[in-house]
């Protein structure tokens, strides 16, 4: 079942969306070569409580850490640990925040220092397939659409759609119905309603779309090495369009 939210709860969303999109402003401030993944880590839970909020992954399922920290070939659920970041890595940083029991999620794939001309097209791309999906929300759309026009946009640069991983409905529980695929045919899948909140997700990789996960049960990894990025956004469906809750005014 697709829950629609109340005005109220969609008030506690965008507030919990404010807050994570303020970490990962702080994040992209922070991220520098030498930084270790879990002084990321220590910077993102000490803002988000500051705020008000607890961290929706520390604990979810086990999780041990407050942000999800993917470095280069490693896709999601990256623990931080006492890698330090180096000039050329690109990390994907997967933030989440719950407040007054209603939970934020946002993903960003960043640049550490320079990077190479293909990790640049790889962000632009990731980035620009999201973006492609969120020009098509709005009621009575079939969400599917939205996973087509993701698909399209990865796949005319060349780039891989993982199909293991999918975007999710959110509220109250931070995964919530609906499942919301980056790869599918058009016109087809529940339509849009108003009140519906979705964390829409393209994952790409650079080779082929096949991944793996690693030894410690979360790190989630290319089989062929092949760098990979991940970018996130919690949207509210609303009744003339979408509005997203986990970006910045400024």
């Amino acid at each position: 079942m697709i829950i629609c939210k109340s005005e109220s709860e969609l008030g506690f969303m965008r507030e919990a969306g404010r807050i994570v999109a303020e970490t990962h402003r702080l994040m992209a401030q922070s991220i520098e070569p030498g930084i270790t993944t879990r002084e990321l880590d220590q910077l993102a839970d000490k803002y988000i409580r500051s705020q008000g909020a607890v961290p929706s992954f520390k604990g979810y399922n086990g999780f041990p850490y407050s942000i999800c920290a993917s470095v280069n070939e490693e896709l999601v659920h990256g623990f931080p640990g006492k890698r330090k970041l180096n000039e050329g890595d690109i990390i994907s940083i997967d933030i989440g925040a719950e407040y007054r029991g209603f939970h934020g999620d946002s993903a960003w794939t960043y640049p550490v220092g320079e990077i190479s001309e293909e990790a640049k097209k790889l962000l632009e791309v990731t980035e620009g397939s999201l973006y492609a999906g969120l020009a098509l929300v709005k009621p009575d759309v079939r969400l599917f659409t939205i996973s087509h026009a993701i698909q399209q946009h990865i796949e005319s640069a060349g780039f891989s759609v993982v199909r293991e991983y999918v975007g999710h409905g959110v509220g109250a529980d931070l995964h919530e119905e609906p499942q919301i695929p980056n790869y599918g045919m058009p016109d087809r899948g529940p339509r849009l309603k108003p009140g519906m909140v979705l964390a829409i997700e393209p994952m790409v990789n650079v080779g082929k779309r096949y991944v793996k996960t690693l030894d410690d049960n979360w790190t989630v990894v290319t089989v062929d090495g092949s760098l990979c990025a991940h970018f996130e956004h919690t949207v509210a469906v609303t009744p003339d369009g979408m509005e997203i809750f986990t970006k910045l005014d400024a």
